[in-house]
């Protein structure tokens, strides 16, 4: 996808193409290893507006390792699945992390200051469904001085990479950054600092201008179908953010400058804490999610997302280049990635649709609750339909028959392609590509009746105003996958690899090995052979 617009960025790259090794150039072991995690983030992004970046994402794009075929290798592609391969080197149905709502709300904890009346509100996290090891526990496993630091606005995606080790993992809640009792029992004096600083409150009633000359962008800026979702018709520039400190401190994660403020925090942590000025390795996790929120809301081919991206290009240049004066260059290691893709608004696409399991998942558990009088667990998620298996079957559900009856019933139904129940599943020869896609998601321990996968350009959503990932479609599973460092000469790889693959890379980097087996590769061409 990036071989046109590399091409017209180095000219000279045939010629570093036919001179770089297959391993890297140096076997400098890292003082810091980035994963910096744009969320929604799709590869064809650099196509359209590559020429256009100037900051940090240019400085990917023509400085780094470029992995044009990178994908997350699992059906359900969202951001808690998405996020829990990225360090771990392992799937869903390995890491246990499968779907976002059975990601990290945990209520047996409590988002701190505990004593905070805002908080009370907002549910607890942690990573206790998380199964497995990654990185930070690999890197641990040899040097137990080793930090950790991780900020995102979603919980799942500041955890998840982390895996169950407790460290400085914090996200954003009703204003201000946060963490949860499973990591200790305060917020640290720095990260209440910056909180009282008020920054989110002060973008109150500001405006979300385009951030370059109109003329520059070729997107049509009268889409009505866009962020309609609840009866909003706010689908054109300027975008105001509400002057309501309360409700803007809600809303802020749909504009561009929640990225602004988690990468300031990332910077704060990292100066406050020393991460990556030992002499081992540490860890730093960015994830930044307003390219998610504004995708979902205007869908990725919008104006809004193309300015958003030029603001995303914007202060990823000032972060990377704020890193550099507190952590040296030589001794950082970048990789840049995303969670899953996206789909185009159904109304751009054609023969498509909207089509979803709600009713029907609903339908179910109200039936079997209403016959037994305890609920039995039914969930749905995107394609997935959950059960507790084991509660039906004590009750003399004839569990097998129920999966077929809604496998029918999900097949009548408009833009649903392939429907899977367990029986199925098992049955389905290695070559079957999706099948062999959903034996990568759903953990063997879990209970569930039907997986389905949607026809091309078909959403799982059941109402219109936003669009949707979570599918098969390679839109949804193709992400970017950029390496950047020293020794590392720019280069486009076009082979497939996966987002298992980046952490056992960056654990060859630090002279680690992963604790466990992973099914994620080493990265030849990042890794240098010891």
């Amino acid at each position: 996808m990036f071989h046109r617009l590399l091409m017209r960025c180095l000219p000279a790259l045939p010629l570093l193409l036919a001179a770089a090794p297959v391993a890297a150039q140096s076997a400098v072991r890292p003082t810091l290893e980035v994963l910096i995690v744009v969320d929604q983030m799709r590869p064809d992004y650099f196509d359209r507006y590559g020429t256009e970046f100037t900051g940090g994402l240019a400085r990917f794009l023509r400085t780094g390792v470029v992995f044009a075929n990178g994908f997350q290798d699992h059906a359900l592609t969202e951001t808690a699945p998405g996020h829990s391969t990225l360090l771990s080197g392992r799937p869903p149905a390995s890491t246990g992390i499968f779907a976002n709502d059975l990601g990290v709300i945990d209520s047996a904890t409590v988002l701190l200051p505990a004593s905070a009346t805002s908080l009370r509100l907002w549910p607890g996290s942690s990573p206790r469904r998380f199964r497995g090891t990654g990185l930070y526990d690999w890197l641990r496993a040899r040097d137990s001085a080793t930090r950790v630091l991780a900020v995102s606005r979603k919980d799942r995606a500041a955890i998840l990479p982390v895996g169950r080790a407790r460290g400085s993992v914090f996200w954003y809640a009703a204003g201000v950054f946060t963490t949860s009792s499973w990591y200790g029992d305060s917020v640290p004096s720095w990260l209440y600092a910056w909180n009282m600083r008020g920054g989110p409150a002060a973008l109150a009633g500001k405006e979300w201008g385009l951030f370059r000359d109109p003329a520059t962008y070729t997107e049509p800026d009268s889409m009505p179908f866009e962020n309609s979702e609840f009866g909003e018709q706010d689908f054109t520039f300027p975008h105001r953010l509400p002057a309501d400190t309360a409700r803007l401190l809600l809303k802020l994660r749909d504009y561009p400058w929640m990225d602004s403020l988690i990468l300031d925090v990332a910077l704060e942590g990292v100066r406050r804490t020393g991460v990556g000025r030992r002499e081992g390795t540490d860890l730093l996790v960015v994830s930044l999610s307003s390219t998610d929120a504004i995708g979902h809301d205007y869908g990725p081919d919008s104006r809004e997302l193309h300015d958003q991206l030029l603001r995303l290009d914007h202060w990823l240049g000032w972060f990377l280049d704020s890193l550099a004066v507190l952590v040296p260059r030589e001794g950082t290691v970048f990789a840049l990635t995303a969670d899953h893709g996206v789909q185009s608004f159904p109304e751009l696409a054609g023969k498509a649709g909207r089509v979803s399991f709600k009713a029907m998942a609903q339908r179910i558990s109200q039936e079997y609750l209403s016959r037994y009088g305890i609920p039995i667990g039914v969930t749905w998620d995107l394609g997935l339909i959950t059960a507790d298996i084991a509660a039906l079957r004590a009750r003399g559900v004839n569990v097998d028959s129920l999966a077929d009856a809604l496998a029918r019933e999900a097949r009548t139904m408009p833009g649903v392609e392939r429907v899977f129940t367990p029986r199925l599943l098992a049955r389905a020869p290695a070559g079957d590509e999706t099948a062999r896609l959903w034996r990568r998601t759903i953990p063997p321990q879990q209970g569930w009746l039907i997986a389905a996968t949607s026809r091309p350009g078909w959403i799982w959503v059941d109402a219109p105003g936003w669009t949707e990932h979570g599918t098969t479609q390679r839109v949804d599973m193709h992400v970017p996958i950029i390496f950047m460092g020293p020794g590392l000469a720019p280069r486009r790889i076009s082979r497939k690899v996966t987002t298992e693959d980046i952490g056992p890379t960056f654990a060859a980097l630090a002279g680690v090995r992963p604790t466990e087996p992973v099914s994620g590769r080493v990265l030849p061409e990042i890794a240098p052979r010891r």
